[in-house]
């Protein structure tokens, strides 16, 4: 598995630490930046691994910023993606069981490590369920094709 990773300087240090949790886990990490806690604009940083997800350069993507919001709506952007932010573990699990998110996003300024590094391993180890489910995420994609 190969994940994509990115954060603004509000989710710069949160970034690192899921690196180096997804390393010890074996899992390839593509790190398309921030290398630094100064101010950068966040929505560069979620395109980058959007375009890096539908591109299939990575399987899934992970971004953070202060609250998770901003960098997840760039991302959004990006036809073929759905990043959820996420908070707690049962999200986590729903947003790849339900919607088959293809990204998550989290927020350094509201999560605590611990707990950070538990969602990310909840929706990693979590698989698309289908079936009833396929049908709205159909739906959702045929939302977006109309509307771009």
């Amino acid at each position: 598995m190969k994940i994509g990773l990115a954060s603004d300087h509000g989710g710069f240090n949160l970034k690192n630490e899921i690196a180096d949790f997804l390393k010890s886990k074996n899992i390839e990490v593509v790190d398309f930046g921030v290398n630094s806690s100064d101010s950068v604009d966040y929505p560069i940083y979620g395109e980058i691994v959007a375009n890096a997800v539908v591109n299939k350069e990575v399987d899934y993507g992970i971004v953070c910023c202060g609250t998770g919001i901003g960098i997840s709506l760039a991302a959004n952007k990006v036809k073929g993606i759905r990043c959820a932010v996420v908070s707690d573990v049962f999200s986590a699990k729903m947003s790849k069981a339900h919607n088959n998110c293809n990204m998550l996003s989290l927020g350094e300024r509201v999560l605590g490590k611990s707990l950070a590094i538990e969602i990310v391993e909840a929706w990693l180890n979590t698989e698309f369920e289908g079936d009833r489910h396929q049908k709205r995420v159909d739906m959702i994609t045929q939302i977006e094709n109309k509307n771009n």
